[in-house]
């Protein structure tokens, strides 16, 4: 594994200020690496060595153990700068919050220190060619020597295991089939880790490939995840409410590129009598409306944050569904301003803006891609039926 040192974060305020930090830093090379599919080793290094994938370490275990609005107002900050970069932690921060929910004291104990040192998780959950995404195929069977497990599966958009010390799998064991996660060193033998990710946007998370080939996995390395959805839980809102934030941060991003470029570079329409493209009563409505969009999805995003916050001090069947569902209206909203700010910027910004050495269509790239990760139609339905019945949606952990 690798060795680095790592900060520990003190609390939620210097978690934000980190965060705006490095965004703003991480902003600067963001289009070159997205042109050249530059991996952001160094970058990701950075955000673990400032401390920030520690911050929800339980405070009993020496973490700062931000608030969800902290995290997600973090992850929003990453996402205006570089989207790709934003999505590599979000599955750390999943596994992270299992090992919370399921672990035993013993598994925290290890995990937890590992994190305040610097270690990284990255994630083997989905698999490709099956009838669909909760079809788990990879098996987690008895070891020979009965003290252990062995692993046996292919996973594919394995964000973030290609930079990850441990990789967390979503397997099936037993009889039933449970879902169990098991930690994994990415170095162990029988894990191979393909950069063979190919997609038009998130161009530089890596999401590729990770191989398991009858992996040796102590019994101490795996956790009951099955057991997290017996009762009212919180796995998908916090989950889902991450990959929101990135939503957001896209769409902020893109907004804020594509008033500077009018600002700076773009020339009046004749028709409008002006002597600035900002000047532009029609550009002006838009640039309105689309501001409109922005602020709604962070006002969502702040909302549904508070909701998952409420419900983790206090949690019942109805506050774990307050918070699924206000974490569904924040990802379906997001979702859908991201496409639209990241296209309109072009709209707004003219025909210079179209210029390929620029590379401002990553902002899209980045949210189209993003965006299908699941799709928001069924997000709507199921607020729909809370808000007709009082159906509270399904524990199914993508909600």
């Amino acid at each position: 594994m690798a060795s680095r040192r790592a900060e520990v974060i003190a609390d939620d305020a210097e978690a934000l200020a980190v965060a705006a930090a490095l965004a703003a830093e991480f902003r600067v090379g963001a289009a070159r690496r997205d042109a050249e599919r530059e991996l952001p080793r160094a970058e990701l290094d950075r955000l673990t060595a400032a401390g920030l994938l520690a911050v929800t370490v339980p405070a009993a275990h020496g973490g700062a153990d931000v608030s969800l609005v902290t995290l997600a107002e973090v992850f929003r900050l990453l996402a205006t700068a570089d989207g790709s970069l934003a999505q590599i932690p979000q599955s750390h921060f999943a596994y992270v919050n299992v090992l919370r929910a399921q672990g035993t004291p013993a598994q925290q104990d290890f995990f937890f220190r590992e994190l305040l040192a610097g270690k990284r998780f990255g994630n083997a959950q989905s698999e490709a060619g099956t009838r669909h995404v909760q079809d788990i195929r990879t098996r987690l069977e008895p070891g020979a020597d009965g003290t252990g497990y062995v692993l046996t599966g292919v996973k594919h958009y394995a964000t973030g295991a290609l930079f990850a010390d441990w990789i967390p799998v979503l397997a099936r064991a037993g009889d039933e089939g449970a879902l169990h996660v098991a930690y994994v060193p990415a170095d162990a033998p029988g894990v191979t880790v393909v950069d063979d990710w190919e997609g038009m946007g998130q161009r530089t998370t890596a999401s590729g490939t990770v191989r398991l080939e009858d992996v040796a996995v102590p019994a101490d390395r795996v956790v009951p995840h099955h057991l997290t959805f017996t009762g009212p839980q919180l796995h998908g809102a916090v989950a889902q409410l991450l990959h929101a934030a990135i939503d957001a941060g896209i769409a902020g991003g893109a907004l804020a590129e594509a008033v500077d470029f009018v600002r700076t570079k773009s020339r009046p329409w004749f028709e409008s009598g002006f002597d600035t493209a900002a000047e532009d009563p029609l550009l002006i409505q838009r640039v309105g409306e689309l501001a409109l969009q922005v602020k709604a999805a962070d006002a969502l995003l702040a909302a549904a944050a508070r909701a998952v916050d409420a419900a983790r001090a206090e949690l019942t069947d109805d506050s774990a569904a307050e918070a699924s569902i206000a974490v569904a209206a924040a990802k379906a909203f997001a979702a859908t301003a991201a496409v639209e700010v990241a296209g309109a910027l072009f709209e707004l910004a003219g025909t210079r803006s179209a210029a390929d050495s620029l590379n401002l269509n990553r902002y899209w790239r980045d949210a189209r891609t993003h965006t299908l990760h699941d799709p928001a139609r069924w997000k709507v339905q199921h607020i729909g039926r809370y808000v007709l019945s009082g159906t509270r949606p399904p524990r199914h952990g993508l909600l």
